[in-house]
């Protein structure tokens, strides 16, 4: 049977002191039928982002000349592993506050052919040192991607998903400043199944996250009602295409045993 390609994919902005543990952690050989490889994609980054990834053990890195913001850097990456043969594209912060150990099982649904598209979130969940403002934010906008979708979604900021094939090819980001709320709204109407996977969530120590309240609301809710006006087809899924013998797998057995999966479908 053939592998499956992951590629997990990195946006970074000056994450110097962070970006080595990440990909250092990120688990390359769980299941004989998966293959992993590190993709970087460097958001225009003044300090040693580059030259650490690279010594980490990044597989590939994309640098952009000037940094375009976090929701281009996800397009990016979406792009670059369906050009490079990705049969699954994972994303993850390179901050260190999502945990690169637990991209298995994040992993889990897909291959199991239950879900084209995996969140993995903080509140199903731990969340460690997440301040109360920050936390009334994601609940606040969390709800309101609920109601639109009329689907209940527990983290929708999560920077740690996961992406069939098709979600790759399909996925589309319509603004530069953010991803999280239109990316789903868009796969979603598109017809993707989505789940979201409990992670242990802690808050970064080192760097500086440019997300900010005044942001969201210039920024992000325009896109969302941008993106929720404009049509969109129907995708016909193959949810067979991505289905690994998860028996064979202790690792993903596990993990399965000891995770609880909400379905949006």
């Amino acid at each position: 049977m053939k592998k499956q390609q992951v590629i997990v994919f990195l946006p970074a902005y000056n994450e110097e002191q962070s970006i080595r543990e990440v990909i250092q952690s990120i688990p390359r050989h769980f299941h004989h039928q998966v293959e992993v490889k590190v993709l970087v994609i460097d958001d225009g980054s003044k300090d040693n982002t580059v030259n650490v990834a690279k010594s980490a053990g990044a597989d590939f890195i994309v640098s952009f000349e000037k940094n375009r913001g976090l929701g281009a850097a996800v397009r990016a990456g979406l792009q670059e592993c369906f050009d490079r043969g990705a049969d699954i594209g994972v994303m993850i912060d390179a901050d260190g506050e999502y945990p690169a150990s637990q991209i298995p099982d994040l992993l889990q649904p897909i291959l199991a052919g239950e879900a084209d598209y995996t969140m993995g979130s903080r509140f199903l969940g731990t969340i460690k040192g997440m301040k109360v403002h920050r936390r009334l934010g994601n609940y606040g906008f969390t709800l309101l991607q609920s109601l639109v979708l009329k689907k209940w979604i527990f983290d929708g900021q999560s920077g740690m998903r996961a992406f069939t094939r098709q979600a790759l090819k399909h996925g589309e980001i319509i603004h530069d400043y953010n991803y999280a709320q239109v990316l789903t709204f868009n796969l979603v109407r598109q017809g993707f199944r989505v789940k979201e996977v409990p992670i242990q969530y802690r808050v970064r120590t080192t760097g500086e996250s440019f997300i900010t309240f005044r942001g969201y609301l210039f920024s992000v809710i325009p896109a969302i009602w941008k993106e929720l006006r404009r049509p969109v087809q129907k995708v016909k899924i193959d949810a067979s295409a991505h289905k690994v013998d998860l028996k064979g797998s202790r690792t993903l057995k596990a993990q399965k045993q000891k995770t609880h999966i909400i379905n949006l479908k």
